[in-house]
């Protein structure tokens, strides 16, 4: 079944295995991506479908170094070259739209992260002087929260743009859109805070917004519940995330890409999200076994994230049963193309296979 095809949208999936986003800090300073972006993309397009590492949808929107952006008409021409490399090696690629809130230091973006409340997400994060305490976020007002839904929106104007299939709005991993999901980051006692309803509401209006903008087959969200990230707390989660995707469903969002999370709460978003699901199983040890019993649960896709890292013919891998590359996580952040594009294909090493 991994290799069964799936229809996304207007989108023809050869497989049903995707490449989850995987952030690796190897843009410009000025948020472009570089030309070996592009050849780690491509050398990765036999995958179902590609989802590129968090992309900051405004200058506020970055908390990490080197991470690349969609606010400059210079990022959408670099990610051009990557749309077009991607897709001239029979690919398909949707760009990750990333705002980090209240997850940055002034060292690698020059302000104050911003966030749902004044509050301290996160022990450290690295900067160009090695890891640091982050700060006390700056809270944004109202309109603030108005407009940053605003730049979601261009940002997924731009990433259409760039030539991008689509948009998948991080709304997991302790970042902004799952900031205002959680009850200790999210303090909020306007419109966007408070109750559920509340708390969902930013990342509706934010999916709505990017719905307007470039149409509902275009749009999948990330959702992580119950993972803890960056400090948050999520004791009311079985009461928020059912809220939130029923929500969603009524935009008719073409994915929804989970970040499972072991309990039954899994099972109650599948039944209650009706397009396609995308299921990403960060306690999987073995990649093959584990995508397929995700896809005999109920899932129509499955993410994963070493495992292609490191092999970037994995569909092939994994269909042939050869062995797999190990990730070196030494070089997973920042560098060149030393662990970037230097992984071996079976193609290289026939023998191995």
């Amino acid at each position: 079944m991994l290799f069964t095809p799936h229809d996304l949208g207007s989108l023809r999936l050869p497989n049903r295995l995707v490449m989850a986003p995987m952030t690796r800090s190897r843009a410009y300073v000025e948020g472009i991506p570089s030309p070996l972006t592009a050849l780690y993309y491509a050398q990765r397009a036999s995958a179902g479908l590609i989802v590129t590492e968090g992309v900051q949808p405004s200058a506020a929107g970055q908390g990490y170094m080197n991470t690349p952006g969609l606010h400059t008409d210079e990022q959408v021409a670099g990610w051009r070259e990557v749309t077009d490399a991607v897709h001239a090696a029979g690919g398909r690629i949707v760009a990750q739209i990333m705002h980090a809130g209240g997850v940055g230091h002034p060292d690698n973006t020059g302000r104050l992260p911003v966030a749902p409340s004044a509050v301290r997400l996160g022990e450290q994060i690295f900067t160009p002087t090695g890891p640091k305490d982050t700060p006390v976020a700056v809270e944004l007002s109202t309109e603030e929260v108005d407009a940053t839904v605003g730049d979601f929106a261009a940002a997924a104007r731009r990433a259409v743009d760039a030539g991008f299939d689509g948009v998948e709005l991080h709304g997991a991993n302790g970042y902004l859109i799952h900031q205002f999901l959680s009850q200790n980051a999210n303090l909020r006692d306007d419109r966007y805070g408070g109750s559920v309803e509340g708390r969902i509401r930013f990342a509706v209006e934010t999916a709505k917004a990017v719905v307007d903008e470039i149409g509902p087959s275009r749009v999948g969200i990330r959702l992580s519940p119950l993972n803890g990230a960056q400090g948050l707390v999520e004791e009311d989660a079985h009461e928020v995330y059912p809220a939130l995707v029923s929500a969603l469903a009524g935009l008719d969002l073409v994915y929804l890409h989970l970040l499972a999370t072991g309990t039954e709460l899994d099972a109650r978003i599948r039944d209650l999200w009706p397009n396609t699901l995308i299921v990403n199983d960060p306690a999987a040890t073995d990649p093959g076994a584990a995508a397929a019993e995700r896809l005999r649960w109920g899932a129509d896709l499955v993410a994963l994230g070493k495992s292609f890292l490191a092999n970037p013919d994995l569909p092939l891998r994994l269909r042939v049963g050869a062995p797999l590359n190990e990730p070196d996580l030494s070089t997973a952040f920042g560098g060149d193309h030393r662990g970037y594009t230097d992984y071996p294909t079976l193609a290289l090493h026939p023998a191995g296979a």
